[in-house]
């Protein structure tokens, strides 16, 4: 999957990868046990380049390129998908603040991002609408030179820790999508109330949670997308979330497999390894198949949108495939090592939690079909 990377984006790899075993696999079981958002980690990551993978050169980002992306949160997914969506998150906020902002956001911004000081974070979902992005009720007001927000917005990631919010608000109801804004709005602003991190199966240290917006103020230079630009921004980056999850589950599987087969070479039972068993091979053979089709899946969707080319159909695709078989996997592999398998001393049932996790976050899997369906039935229906 590497061969499409240029040498310097292969040392960013090689550097998630040291990163991911260095820093993140002797903290992983703690931060998930102690349901905390590990912020010096990530502001570590950042330093170590990992956190501005998009941002253009220019502005003293890496800018590699959309795989590369996805080849990093790979290596981290597969010690711990939570803190490669963080990371993530991150990330994407930096390069929205880069390509959309003006100078004075750019200026104001991202040297504090680019040094992990200020986390970044999208707030986009609401309680009530779920998946239907444009069902936003959010509100920006006009409040002579600047906006007031009132509102609520729910599965936030980085929410426990985020400084930096990238706040999509309605402001006319009447346009519905075209309404849509968004603003940079400082999570410390009077007006802000942050709630507590959601108690969830697993994944805490993405830092799930809410925000309420209570007659919050904000000047005008907050504004960083106009109304309809801002939800177009936001559905424009969602064929490159989606590849990066599935490519984020592969991460999983393929550490829940290196598991299952090393604890299936040393552990022995009714006189013989239980690796020499053929039940248990062609179960993990199961595996492997799947692993290897959601990652030509998931970097052939990367392909296309490093290309410039739609990719919708093929993001979509792969997330659903690779949550999909993320779960199931993780599961075989669990199953493969028996009761063992279920315990805390290994990693799968951390990965269990973060691949079932996947099958909610940047659409569904239901939304993956909606999209998948509609393009086979269009060319019968216009």
């Amino acid at each position: 999957m590497d061969i499409a990377l240029t040498e310097e984006e292969q040392r960013l790899v090689e550097t998630a990868r040291a990163f991911a075993a260095d820093v993140v696999a002797p903290r992983a079981a703690d931060w998930e046990r102690d349901r905390v958002m590990p912020r010096e980690a990530i502001r570590a990551a950042v330093e170590a380049g990992l956190g501005s993978l998009l941002v253009p050169k220019e502005h003293g980002g890496q800018g590699a390129s959309r795989t590369t992306l996805a080849r990093v949160a790979e290596e981290l997914s597969a010690v711990d998908m939570a803190f490669a969506f963080s990371l993530v998150v991150h990330n994407n906020h930096l390069n929205s603040i880069a390509n959309a902002g003006n100078p004075e956001h750019i200026e104001r911004y991202l040297p504090r991002m680019l040094t992990g000081e200020v986390i970044g974070s999208f707030l986009l979902t609401e309680p009530q609408g779920g998946s239907d992005a444009a069902a936003i009720t959010t509100s920006a007001t006009r409040d002579g030179d600047g906006w007031r927000l009132n509102g609520r917005k729910a599965w936030v990631t980085n929410a426990a820790e985020a400084d930096l919010l990238s706040v999509y608000a309605q402001t006319d109801p009447d346009k519905g999508w075209r309404g849509i804004a968004t603003f940079q709005v400082e999570a410390e602003r009077d007006g802000v109330v942050r709630e507590a991190p959601y108690s969830t199966l697993g994944a805490h240290a993405m830092g799930t949670g809410g925000f309420r917006f209570e007659d919050c103020r904000v000047e005008d230079r907050a504004m960083l997308l106009p109304p309809g630009d801002g939800f177009k921004f936001a559905m424009s980056g969602i064929d490159l979330a989606r590849a990066c999850v599935a490519a984020m589950c592969c991460g999983i599987l393929r550490t829940s497999l290196d598991v299952a087969l090393g604890y299936a070479a040393g552990r022995r039972a009714f006189g013989q390894r239980i690796a020499d068993f053929q039940g248990l091979q062609w179960q993990l053979a199961d595996v492997a198949t799947d692993l290897h089709a959601a990652r030509l899946m998931a970097y052939e969707a990367m392909r296309l949108i490093d290309a410039g080319q739609a990719a919708a159909i093929e993001a979509a695709h792969a997330k659903k495939f690779a949550t999909r078989v993320a779960l199931t996997g993780v599961a075989e592999c669990m199953q493969a090592m028996g009761a063992d398998g279920y315990k805390h001393d290994f990693p799968l049932a951390r990965h269990l939690a973060c691949a079932k996790m996947g099958q909610y976050i940047d659409g569904t899997t239901e939304i993956q079909n909606v999209v998948i369906g509609r393009a086979l039935l269009k060319p019968y229906i216009d």
